[in-house]
């Protein structure tokens, strides 16, 4: 039996997808939807202002409030709730080290980008092959 489920979260429809089918394929579990913010780092994106920021704890969470306020949304449609997480690194090997505290991961295939759209996204197939409980991949 599935108690305790993983779905990581960004803020791709696909990510949103993922949550949706979990909801209704695991009605009695626990979920936890976790958002990864990518660690500090000298390249330009996201991750910069970690690096800039006091406290990159507090920055991570207050650049995942949205994605996780969505999430939140998307559980109260469904009548359920969600436990949320933040964490900082890189995105695969934070989600599959979280996964080891859960008895399946549920994730999207691909965030939004072009090349995302034509494979399996790299995060979603490094998680596959490397998670030490079952994943489902939602496309």
């Amino acid at each position: 039996m599935t108690s305790r489920v993983l779905v990581p979260i960004d803020d791709s429809e696909m990510a949103e997808r993922a949550l949706r089918y979990a909801l209704e394929i695991h009605p009695d579990a626990d979920v936890t939807v976790l958002h990864v913010v990518g660690g500090p780092s000298s390249m330009m994106g996201d991750a910069t202002t970690l690096a800039l920021a006091d406290d990159p704890q507090v920055a991570a969470r207050e650049h995942a409030s949205e994605t996780l306020e969505r999430a939140h949304d998307i559980a109260a449609e469904a009548d359920r709730d969600v436990s949320t997480a933040v964490a900082v690194g890189p995105p695969a090997r934070t989600i599959v080290e979280s996964a080891s505290e859960f008895d399946a991961v549920v994730l999207g295939s691909h965030s939004g980008g072009l090349a995302d759209r034509l494979l399996v996204g790299d995060v979603a197939r490094t998680v596959v092959r490397r998670s030490p409980v079952p994943v489902t991949v939602v496309r």
